[in-house]
């Protein structure tokens, strides 16, 4: 088995967080919900991307943002920042970076889902030698 990393996030409302990635054009590959309505584990997936996405387990605050970055967030390399920067923002995310080319060569933005959480967008591939 190869090393691999997986970003695990959990929201207020997940059944809301995974519609909203579902509109972004990711898939449900797995769902389990409690009897209490939550969500006890959800798998996404947007071609090799998979997120896992739960309820959270007690209430808490995502930092805010201050200025751009907020320091942490989830960074999701696809074919067409564009594209998925307008479907995220339309599905209730909050802009922050709009779609721009780098200094670095490649087209990234950045948004705020609708709970908080920073999603970058880029056509760049992190950790490629």
């Amino acid at each position: 088995m190869n090393t691999r990393l997986f970003a695990y996030l959990s929201y207020r409302d997940a059944p809301a967080a995974i519609d909203w990635l579902m509109a972004c054009g990711f898939d449900t590959v797995r769902r389990i919900d409690g009897t209490d309505g939550t969500v006890v584990h959800a798998e996404m997936r947007l071609g090799e991307a998979v997120v896992i996405v739960s309820s959270n387990d007690i209430d808490y605050d995502h930092a805010v943002l201050v200025g751009q970055p907020s320091g942490h967030g989830i960074y999701l390399m696809v074919p067409d920042v564009d594209a998925v920067y307008a479907r995220a923002v339309a599905a209730g995310a909050t802009p922050v970076i709009e779609p721009e080319d780098t200094e670095w060569t490649t087209r990234r933005a950045r948004v705020l889902d609708p709970e908080g959480i920073e999603w970058s967008f880029g056509g760049y591939e992190p950790g490629q030698v």
